[in-house]
């Protein structure tokens, strides 16, 4: 008896799709690596932070009057924490969210560490 094409090629077939299920959940089941913030490459991605949160007693007026607190000595987790929070529409301060979702995950990180090492 003669197989047809179809069906020398579906051993085949089915190997590959195995591989790329297994693939697929091991890609997915593989933990990111941890971004390391770096203080000197935060201390060049903060002019969209310094204008708000360099300004001692700053109270913006948009879209209410909010105090802007500072954040120079800030714990580096809270500053990614709130970051995310932001980018993820948990916290909801238009300019923040707006601002948050531009950012990498490196950026946060980055601007993490340099605002943590200010005092």
């Amino acid at each position: 008896m003669k197989l047809s094409i179809t069906m020398r090629a579906l051993p085949a077939l089915a190997t590959l799709a195995a591989c790329a299920v297994v693939g697929s959940a091991v890609a997915q089941s593989a933990p990111a690596a941890p971004v390391t913030g770096n203080a000197e490459a935060g201390r060049n991605k903060n002019s969209m932070c310094i204008g708000c949160h360099g300004i001692p007693g700053y109270k913006a007026s948009f879209p209410e009057v909010y105090h802007v607190p500072m954040i120079a000595g800030q714990n580096a987790k809270y500053i990614e924490a709130a970051l995310k929070e932001y980018a993820s529409g948990a916290r909801t301060h238009p300019s923040m969210v707006g601002i948050a979702k531009s950012l990498s995950q490196q950026d946060i990180a980055d601007l993490a560490a340099y605002y943590s090492g200010l005092k």
